[in-house]
């Protein structure tokens, strides 16, 4: 019995409907992560050490953790969502999983966004949920908080959306995990400067709908076309194989 059987997957052998095996899809990644835990948690726990750790390796000023407190949590979270990244397509491709998804008759792209769904809810929701928690540990003001929360709902789908391209990309290669990084971490970049000063912007009492409007078209482009580009690059990587 392979481990999608167990998760309560099993490959469509006739055409159903793609909101249909999208559900199927995403709900079957939600089973197996719980099955998984340790790869659940790592990115959390991860998160959680960086800000804790980080006033104590650089300074505990107040005024200084003010300053640098959505950096320093927008950073953690980027770092967070890359290092689960490796998992994305990684188990689906060992057990052959993914070459059945390739194989069905809905769209590829639609079941990639199902996919990145389930990452997003399993990686990107939790980081939101435990950034008012961190903020509170780096002195931010109530209003920094929830602009913070704001920028990480908008924009952790985007970095799950673009790291799927590169997770896609360097699937089945050695050292996947530092290529990685060099493909993802450039196109993280306006990401992290956008959300950073939206926080920033809302610090010094600034109006910040035209960041957010930003984040938004972002947001927007992620998932108009990463599907596309991830899909694409999945069979690339399963010709390749």
């Amino acid at each position: 019995m392979t481990s999608d059987t167990r998760a309560g997957w099993r490959p469509v052998t006739e055409s159903v409907g793609s909101v249909r095996a999208m559900k199927a899809l995403f709900l079957r990644d939600l089973k197996a992560a719980f099955r998984q835990r340790q790869d659940l948690l790592n990115p959390l726990l991860f998160f959680i050490m960086v800000v804790t750790l980080f006033p104590l390796g650089v300074s505990p000023e107040v005024s200084f953790l003010q300053q640098a407190g959505s950096g320093i949590l927008w950073v953690a979270a980027l770092l967070s969502v890359l290092l689960s990244l490796d998992h994305l397509f990684r188990h689906d491709y060992d057990d052959g999983t993914l070459e059945q998804l390739v194989l069905q008759p809905q769209p590829l792209f639609l079941l990639v966004l199902a996919k990145v769904a389930a990452h997003w809810v399993l990686t990107g929701l939790p980081l939101v949920l435990l950034a008012p928690i961190l903020g509170i540990m780096v002195h931010l003001d109530g209003n920094s908080i929830g602009v913070l929360c704001l920028t990480l709902l908008i924009g952790t789908p985007v970095l799950s959306l673009i790291g799927a391209i590169g997770a896609a990309l360097t699937l089945g290669l050695r050292s996947a995990g530092v290529l990685l990084s060099l493909l993802i971490i450039p196109l993280y970049i306006p990401v992290l400067i956008f959300g950073t000063g939206t926080v920033a912007a809302a610090g010094e009492g600034a109006p910040v709908s035209g960041y957010v409007a930003l984040m938004g078209a972002f947001l927007v482009l992620a998932v108009t076309l990463a599907p596309f580009a991830s899909a694409a690059a999945l069979r690339i990587s399963l010709s390749n194989a």
